[in-house]
């Protein structure tokens, strides 16, 4: 492996980083949503629903109590600012959620970009190192050609390796933020109609007959 790096010429270090960036990134986006995961309590999630139907403010508070899943999160944001703005508040704390889901992809597109267009600058500098052995000294020393391909063909590989092993945990992060996302619109949505209910089946009750 230190043998092909060293062939692949001066190109090979910036893809070495980019590498080393990229799966620190990944593993961290592994761990966030390893945690997410653990954290989700969808028999939770039922229940507070349950209760807001029935109206039980003090239950949900007790029951939520160092939980950690977002989607309860953004449910008590809600709870909270009922008699304002439910909506909103859901809105605005969905909103940090996606973006904590989001963070660092930015950086795994970038890799996955970088990555691939270096490995076509190291064949662009092979190609030219190799036309330059070629005009000077492809009689004594044939073997300088081959050195340039080589480098052309390695830091192509080295490029492509990366953007590809890259490009595959980028695209599962992308598609479980879509699902979270969908899941907060479905729950938040849920809450909106419990609540609703509730105030309208209690101005029914208070309304004179």
């Amino acid at each position: 492996m230190l043998d092909l790096f060293l062939k692949g010429g001066p190109v090979m270090y910036p893809l070495l980083a980019c590498s080393i960036i990229a799966m620190t990134f990944v593993i961290e986006r592994a761990i966030f949503w390893i945690q997410s995961d653990r954290s989700r309590n969808q028999a939770l999630v039922d229940e507070v629903l349950e209760l807001c139907r029935v109206g039980n403010w003090d239950m949900v508070r007790v029951k939520v109590t160092g939980s950690k899943d977002y989607l309860i999160r953004i449910l008590i944001s809600g709870i909270l600012h009922r008699e304002f703005s439910m909506t909103k508040a859901m809105e605005s704390a969905a909103a940090d959620e996606i973006r904590t889901m989001r963070r660092y992809m930015g950086i795994l597109d970038t890799m996955i970009t970088v990555s691939t267009l270096l490995g076509f600058l190291g064949t662009v500098t092979g190609i030219i190192y190799s036309f330059e052995s070629l005009g000077a000294t492809v009689i004594e020393h044939p073997e300088t050609v081959a050195i340039g391909i080589a480098q052309a063909l390695i830091t192509t590989a080295a490029g492509l390796i990366i953007a590809i092993l890259t490009v595959f945990p980028y695209n599962y992060f992308n598609s479980r933020i879509e699902d979270a996302a969908l899941s907060i619109e479905k729950y938040a949505t849920s809450l909106e109609i419990v609540y609703k209910k509730l105030i309208q089946d209690t101005d029914n009750e208070e309304a004179p007959k």
